[in-house]
């Protein structure tokens, strides 16, 4: 009489079936974007032929040729690397000694830390189209609209709960022993935090500022409310605005644009992914 699976084969598949799940997710979310880079590549003969092919038969950078030299793209680029840039410095301007509160400060109960900690993350829950268009009846009557400064306030005000959560998590894993020496040679908490604990959190504070520079660059709600003049457009609703300025736009130019405004966020994910790992971990393991 045969007995079952052995428990080693019985982890082996397992382990196969996740990894083929993975696959298949993968591919899912993986495939629109490859059929967009197919397009961009068409020559505008093998844009609508039948039957489609993934691989074109003569590729081409023709489309991103044309698009860098007849369309703003590159302007649209250029905004959205102000406003993430600004985002980014203000965001950890406002996380860090908020971080460092959470994380060194001693709260009358225990409770206190924890619900400030998910009252930050209960902020991400709110969609951005929420709060867009009643930030546009007090932006309008402050005439702030059409203003950079604007965006990039509301930007701040999303990202800077999540920067803080995140900082405070790899803060609580930095040893108390550092602040005791710092205060026994003399600092303040002011000047413990800016000349102890800061370069102790540079790996936190860079992983934090890539997921946040990320997460800023896709932005679509709020700019498109706020903004209204094409040469203040980030890349996000700039493509939108260059799609209906003009009827003889294609589709491998759309397709090429699409490409180039998201090649940015993609490359800065995949070299520097490790920091985001770090991020997103730090805090787990205390000790």
């Amino acid at each position: 009489m045969f007995g079952g699976p052995s428990p080693r084969a019985r982890r082996l598949a397992g382990s196969a079936a996740i990894y083929a799940g993975y696959i298949v997710v993968g591919l899912i979310f993986l495939f629109p974007l490859l059929w967009v880079a197919s397009l961009s590549l068409r020559p505008m003969a093998e844009l609508f032929a039948f039957p489609p092919r993934l691989v074109p038969q003569h590729p081409t950078l023709a489309a991103y040729r044309d698009v860098l030299t007849g369309s703003p793209l590159a302007r649209y680029l250029l905004n959205s690397v102000k406003l993430v840039s600004a985002t980014v410095v203000c965001a950890l301007a406002i996380a860090v000694p908020s971080a460092y509160a959470l994380s060194r400060l001693r709260f009358r109960r225990p409770a206190q830390k924890s619900a400030a900690m998910l009252g930050m993350l209960a902020v991400q829950l709110i969609s951005p189209l929420v709060t867009a268009l009643p930030l546009y009846r007090w932006f309008s009557a402050l005439g702030l609209i059409n203003s950079h400064a604007a965006v990039v306030l509301v930007y701040v005000a999303l990202s800077a709960p999540l920067a803080t959560w995140m900082l405070t998590g790899f803060l609580d894993t930095v040893p108390l022993a550092l602040d005791e020496a710092a205060r026994i040679d003399g600092c303040t908490r002011l000047q413990s935090l800016l000349h102890v604990l800061l370069p102790v959190m540079l790996p936190g504070l860079a992983s934090t500022a890539i997921l946040l520079a990320i997460s800023t660059w896709g932005q679509f709600i709020v700019p498109f409310v706020l903004l209204t003049r094409g040469d203040l457009y980030p890349v996000s609703v700039g493509i939108l605005d260059y799609q209906s300025s003009s009827d003889s736009v294609s589709t491998h130019l759309l397709a090429a644009a699409a490409i180039l405004s998201a090649l940015p966020a993609m490359l800065t994910f995949l070299v520097l992914q490790r920091f985001i790992v770090g991020a997103l971990t730090a805090g787990a393991v205390k000790g």
